[in-house]
């Protein structure tokens, strides 16, 4: 580890970041297409407790309901209001009783329709310091994707900025905010306790450290620190003590190996601790490969 260290300090020392201040272009000729599933319905849930699922197949969508109003947590593609409206409903809930949006990462296929339900609902709107840039420009600083007409959305005004640790809390409900960088610069999990049938389950929404195809961590770096940034992240979230866990794409939590759609609410449907480690030291090792492949490069 220490010599990982150093060898992440020493290229850090002499590469070069990438210019974030160009202006914004088609990144995709012709026609642009997303992934399928990214606009495939799946039925809104319980997963535990408060915490209920209303995104899709593709992306991750939650809401966490309080005796005090609710917290949205990301949205999917732009035009997802009306699905995640009517998932919000179908459980039961109101959309205008949110009074808090949070997004555990800046680009546009979980913030795109943020600007939308805070115009509909008045909610504000919580980040931490990296990614309340991004939401209040649209994408445009976004370190990876700011230059690419296709990821912009529309701009958000964030009343909060969260610090790495930092609690909040609605309707008797407290979260904890983890600052979980790599994937964007800002980066974020939620963590908070359900108690169901008397026992307490430790529960959290984490953004998992994923490397986007084209992305540098060592060499003319994505942005500055990228590489100790998801190092640090693998090694905060190996430390966490979580029962449930959810994240920002379905497929990273195994939903459908979890849930199957019509099956009753159960509390430990969504228990797995092993599961969320395994899924740690696999997105830690694809970082390793690309270090290494990234320093054979630089040494050819």
């Amino acid at each position: 580890m220490r010599y990982l260290a150093a060898f992440i300090v020493a290229c850090l020392a002499w590469s070069t970041p990438v210019d974030h201040a160009k202006a914004a272009e088609r990144c995709f000729p012709g026609e642009f297409s997303l992934p399928a599933f990214w606009t495939r319905s799946y039925e809104p849930h319980r997963v535990i407790g408060n915490l209920y699922a209303v995104g899709n197949a593709g992306l991750s969508a939650y809401l966490i309901t309080t005796d005090d109003g609710h917290i949205l947590v990301n949205t999917m593609l732009e035009g997802s209001m009306q699905e995640i409206k009517s998932g919000v409903e179908a459980l039961g809930f109101r959309m205008q009783d949110i009074r808090i949006l949070l997004t555990t990462q800046a680009h546009f296929d979980h913030t795109a329709d943020l600007a939308k339900i805070k115009a509909l609902t008045g909610a504000e709107m919580y980040a931490t310091p990296d990614d309340a840039r991004v939401l209040e420009d649209g994408g445009a600083s976004d370190a990876h994707f700011g230059h690419c007409e296709e990821f912009l959305f529309t701009p958000i005004k964030v009343e909060r900025r969260l610090a790495d640790g930092e609690t909040f809390e609605l309707g008797g409900v407290t979260i904890t905010t983890h600052h979980h960088p790599g994937h964007t610069e800002g980066s974020s999990s939620y963590s908070w306790q359900v108690i169901e049938n008397g026992k307490e389950y430790n529960v959290a929404i984490v953004n998992m450290g994923t490397i986007n195809d084209g992305k540098q961590l060592l060499i003319e770096p994505t942005y500055p620190g990228v590489a100790e940034d998801f190092a640090m992240t693998f090694h905060k979230q190996r430390q966490m003590n979580i029962d449930v866990w959810v994240s920002s794409h379905p497929q990273q939590y195994n939903l459908m190996g979890k849930h199957r759609l019509g099956q009753p609410y159960h509390p430990e449907t969504f228990v797995d601790p092993e599961g969320f480690l395994a899924e740690v030291n696999k997105l830690a090792e694809v970082y390793r490969k690309q270090l290494n492949a990234e320093m054979s490069a630089s040494a050819n």
